[in-house]
């Protein structure tokens, strides 16, 4: 063996039996046998951003306004109302939610919706919809915030306040949480709410897995994480680099869903698309919606529904162990 052989694995050795807080590993090319209902190759789940009401805002007490997911690529945070800022936040309240909506309901389709409490709060029609259309929703924060930055018992407050108000408006407190810009922190302290059961604060794969909730408490208790995905997701209408047309999001989305399906045919996947009311629910962005729903729909092997309904398939028929 020459020198350099035995320094590498020498290296080799210190990485594989040192701590680290990453698992890029996951089921090492070979997933668990999936069996969907009804047989489907895949399952295809909407989420509906709604997050109007409950941004950056000096009414909230933040420093400045919102500058995150608009019309405004790299918009500049103003300490004082951001007057068109505001007005392309409530189009997705007045309008936009209202078009995605009505379109689920006419195609009698499920959607779940990540719900800002803050936001939900401002907006009781909005609320009276979501319980009559019967989409779950999934606690996405009390408020809209990046939390990389923000003190561990203010996001702790934060999520106390987020499970309590969905509780209040909705009757039943929330089994799913995602932050969207969690923290470091955001999944331990999910450890001090038993009322959720999985988290979506995960990119890195196509099919839910259990991970270990232990924090400085003594709590320690399997926890589901169900991974959602920013690539099939309106989100990258407002970036620089990303959809600039309804034709372009669309052609991703069945390209997306195309892979997946032929893959399920050995081995099914989830397929999660990210809407947000003031992005996909402008019209000419939502003839894509439209499109890809129809698209879909043509295909017979496939089970559209909400995250909960993941999450119970995920722990009858996959349990932690």
């Amino acid at each position: 063996m020459t020198t350099s052989y035995l320094i590498g694995q020498k290296l080799i050795d210190s990485i594989q039996n040192s701590a680290y807080s990453r698992d890029l590993i996951g089921y090492k090319g070979t997933p668990p046998q999936v069996t969907w209902p009804n047989q489907a190759k895949i399952a295809v789940q909407f989420v509906l951003n709604y997050e109007e009401g409950g941004e950056n805002h000096v009414e909230h007490g933040d420093q400045g306004s919102e500058q995150f997911l608009s019309e405004l690529v790299g918009a500049m945070s103003f300490n004082a109302k951001h007057m068109s800022m505001d007005s392309m936040y409530e189009y997705g309240s007045r309008a936009g939610f209202w078009r995605i909506h009505q379109e689920f309901q006419q195609r009698k389709l499920p959607i779940t919706i990540f719900g800002v409490g803050m936001a939900l709060a401002r907006n009781p029609y909005v609320v009276e919809a979501i319980k009559a259309g019967g989409y779950d929703v999934v606690s996405h924060g009390q408020r809209w915030l990046h939390y990389q930055n923000i003190d561990l018992a203010t996001e702790r407050q934060h999520m106390h306040q987020a499970i309590s108000v969905l509780e209040a408006l909705f009757g039943q407190a929330p089994i799913g949480w995602y932050t969207g810009r969690d923290s470091p922190n955001t999944r331990q302290l999910l450890a001090e709410f038993p009322q959720i059961e999985y988290d979506c604060d995960y990119y890195g794969d196509d099919l839910p897995f259990w991970t270990m909730l232990s924090n400085a408490q003594g709590i320690h208790r399997p926890h589901l994480v169900i991974p959602y995905s920013l690539d099939t997701n309106d989100m990258k209408f407002s970036s620089a680099a990303g959809f600039n047309k309804a034709d372009d999001f669309y052609q991703y989305l069945k390209d997306a869903f195309d892979v997946l399906y032929r893959e399920g045919d050995s081995a099914p996947k989830m397929l999660s698309i990210g809407m947000h009311c003031r992005l996909l629910g402008r019209p000419g962005r939502f003839k894509a919606l439209q499109r890809f729903l129809d698209y879909i729909q043509s295909h017979e092997q496939v089970w559209i529904c909400r995250r909960g309904d993941i999450a119970r398939h995920w722990q009858l028929n996959h349990p932690a162990v």
